[in-house]
């Protein structure tokens, strides 16, 4: 979620009052905005697409909760020590939240472990073990419409008899002591991103953030008048017109099972009814097609965990291979690959299969993965029912991502085309007729050089780093992840430092390229990477050689803040994963609306970009999907084009021969072996085409006023990539409600 505080200023309509007030008292609201942490409870982009959603969803005046857990320590804060990553704990609730408002009275216990006994009314969940869910609300206000939402997130409490229950003469001091078990469930993130680790505690995390918001979901619905909380709705009939649960990847795919065990074991609905009930609320989006992301559990957790839900898990699989067997009878094959279960050394459910077929709508998230997620991971279910299957290209909201980090270029927009750009994105377009308008190329040039201006300031202040403003402010944020290719990125800086130290008489183009990202602690590649980035830093930065024509800057503790003051002051977005792998990227958005050019593949939403755009306002290169595709059926071998390609071996060969780093000469080995041996994500196969479009980078800025003029086009068609068109989309294509535009009156007026 980032800050609240300028968020909830812009979206209230009193940003100026504030700062005029707070000026008056002799303080200065920028310096009391950089005390606010960061609330960082999700990984990267997974995590903050859920955060512009929430800001669209409320600005649409749609009625709709966030839910999710209010982890203790949110993702780890990452500091650079001798060129390596280190975390250290985000304490980030030390000096307390003023946002949230703790609702003791709507606590809800969660159950875990027991057995299940069969009785004549039906299947019991007995002898559990209750973990209390305590909710926190956060308000989510819309865009001057009045409208304020909630975000409900839970923490784990320990009920006060927990673990003195048991008749025992045991020790009161160490029962007490043991409630951190309980309490424990919400302490801490699991701080990978696109990758699946089957630990017990991240399940016990999962199903309890589910079964407090169902219950919490079936109190409201149940008290169908407002303020009133007896039950009064008993029939469930209604509830898939009243309710739409969205799973945000297969991390709450436990909601299927668990609404299935509400409705059959508790509110007693048949089977059948239960499952079409089900199916009609629930709705799951897909966010990546890399194997080793998705959540596969193995059987024997959830015997011990949550055993009457594994009986329901096998019901559901057995009910839907059924079907599928009547469709395609004798085709085995097919049953074994459309199963919930995994057969094996270790059976395993697969939570994905879970998810599409307890779900009525499947969605990617943009075109062309939404194009993979129905040809390859879901191509059975998709051959079963096609008419599931939807695309919902993400967005950015940009009242944080235009108007709150870019006031400068906010303002010039709005003196040209008005404010209702604000909640209508698609009126960019009318800055198409600027382009060729002097004075208006000249003022958005002159934005961003003051941004990068302020930026450099920054830099200066907080790392001690002096850079030259007048460079390319060249910039890869995001996650680091081998698909994400931060190594490409990587081996054209060595490039770029070789063709100086032989020529270094010879004009450049001066560069400052900066790479930031966390890499998850226990991924060994990742934090490699970065210590290459660090490490090639230190050698180019410290050769008077290169002097300010090229300068290397890792950006440490990459998260909301930081993007915030980096995104608007660069000038090349760098969007590099192979193609196929990165699922849309939002990212790739916020620099686009925010006036830099982007060099990237035709992955993920930047294929959409250059159709808004017009490919000849990207810098696009590379293999395509099938490209790729073919390359695998061909076998990929590194070593040709290590062979062929002078200025990639030596890059190769000085990493391996230790000269980014003199004092460990083989530190770099695995990494070299890596891309050499077992490079999944092709590095090498774009390396030339990268190269040649870095160059074609150079000479267009070198022409300030034609880089500016491609600037403008690219603001101008970004329009699509507003989360308000992405929500409107789920709203009317999935949830089945209407976005409306209409300001609820404030509270000093009296209602009707």
């Amino acid at each position: 979620m980032g800050r609240t505080l300028q968020n909830t200023m812009l979206n209230l309509g009193l940003q100026h009052a504030c700062d005029e007030a707070v000026y008056q008292l002799g303080l200065d609201m920028e310096e009391l905005e950089e005390i606010e942490e960061d609330a960082g409870l999700g990984n990267g982009g997974l995590g903050r697409l859920a955060a512009c959603f929430l800001d669209s969803m409320a600005t649409l005046g749609l009625a709709a909760y966030g839910y999710g857990i209010r982890y203790e320590f949110g993702i780890f804060n990452q500091r650079i020590m001798n060129g390596w990553q280190v975390e250290e704990a985000d304490d980030w609730l030390r000096y307390g939240n003023p946002w949230e408002k703790a609702r003791p009275e709507f606590m809800l216990p969660v159950h875990f472990y027991g057995r299940v006994e069969q009785t004549a009314e039906g299947s019991k969940w007995v002898d559990t073990q209750i973990v209390l869910a305590m909710p926190y609300d956060t308000p989510v206000p819309g865009y001057k419409n009045n409208t304020v939402n909630t975000m409900r997130l839970w923490s784990a409490k320990a009920p006060n008899d927990f673990n003195l229950q048991e008749f025992n003469v045991g020790d009161y001091i160490e029962a007490v002591l043991d409630r951190n078990l309980a309490e424990n469930i919400s302490r801490v993130l699991y701080p990978n991103d696109n990758f699946f680790e089957g630990k017990e505690l991240r399940l016990k995390q999962e199903y309890f953030v589910v079964a407090a918001t169902l219950q919490d979901i079936i109190r409201r619905f149940k008290s169908s008048k407002f303020g009133c909380r007896d039950p009064v709705r008993t029939a469930f009939d209604s509830f898939p017109d009243k309710v739409a649960i969205q799973l945000n990847d297969t991390h709450p795919a436990l909601a299927i099972p668990e609404l299935m065990r509400i409705l059959v074991d508790i509110e007693k609905l048949d089977w059948d009814k239960a499952w079409d009930v089900t199916k009609r609320t629930c709705a799951y989006t897909n966010h990546t097609v890399l194997p080793e992301a998705l959540e596969r559990w193995p059987v024997h957790l959830f015997e011990k965990l949550l055993p009457r839900h594994l009986q329901i898990i096998y019901a559901i699989n057995q009910k839907h291979l059924d079907e599928v067997a009547a469709l395609y009878p004798g085709d085995f094959d097919r049953l074994r690959r459309m199963s919930i279960i995994e057969e094996g050394d270790c059976k395993r459910i697969n939570m994905a299969h879970l998810c599409v077929i307890g779900s009525h709508a499947v969605n990617g998230v943009a075109r062309i993965h939404s194009e993979i997620v129905k040809n390859t991971v879901f191509k059975d279910f998709y051959d079963l029912e096609s008419t599931k299957f939807q695309n919902k290209t993400n967005g950015i909201t940009p009242r944080r991502w235009l108007m709150l980090c870019n006031p400068g270029l906010a303002d010039i927009i709005a003196e040209k085309i008005g404010e209702d750009f604000v909640t209508d994105l698609s009126q960019l377009k009318k800055l198409l007729d600027f382009v060729d308008d002097e004075s208006f190329v000249h003022d958005i040039a002159k934005v961003k050089q003051e941004n990068k201006l302020k930026f450099s300031a920054y830099l200066e202040e907080q790392y001690k780093v002096k850079i030259n403003p007048s460079s390319m402010f060249d910039v890869q944020v995001k996650r680091i992840h081998e698909y994400k290719r931060q190594l490409l990125n990587c081996l054209h800086i060595i490039a770029i430092y070789n063709r100086i130290k032989k020529e270094p008489s010879k004009s450049v183009v001066p560069r400052t390229i900066m790479i930031g990202g966390k890499a998850a602690p226990g991924y060994h590649m990742a934090k490699m990477i970065i210590k290459l980035i660090t490490s090639v830093g230190s050698i180019v930065n410290n050769d008077p050689v290169v002097g300010d024509r090229l300068k290397v800057i890792f950006l440490e503790n990459y998260r909301v803040s930081l993007a915030e003051k980096v995104i608007p002051a660069s000038d090349l977005s760098q969007q590099i994963s192979t193609a196929g792998t990165e699922a849309s990227g939002t990212g790739n958005m916020k620099f686009m609306l925010n006036g830099a050019l982007t060099i990237g593949t035709m992955d993920g939403a930047n294929v959409e970009m250059a159709e808004e755009a017009g490919e000849e306002n990207l810098f696009i290169f590379g293999m395509r999907v099938e490209d790729v595709e073919a390359l695998d059926k061909k076998g990929y071998n590194a070593k040709n084009y290590y062979d062929r390609i002078p200025e990639l071996r030596q890059a190769i060969n000085q990493m391996r021969d230790g000269h980014f780093s003199p004092r460990e000469p083989d530190l770099f080995k695995d990494l070299v072996d890596m891309l050499m041996n077992h490079d999944r994500f092709k590095v090498f196969a774009d390396y030339e085409a990268y190269i040649k479009c870095q160059e074609k980078v150079d000479q267009l800025y070198m022409n300030p006023r034609e880089w500016t003029k491609k600037v403008i086009k690219n603001i101008a068609c970004s329009g699509k990539f507003s989360s308000d068109r992405t929500i409107s989309e789920y709203a009317t294509e999935i949830w089945g409600v209407e976005p409306s535009a209409v300001k609820i009156p404030p509270p000093n007026i009296p209602r009707e």
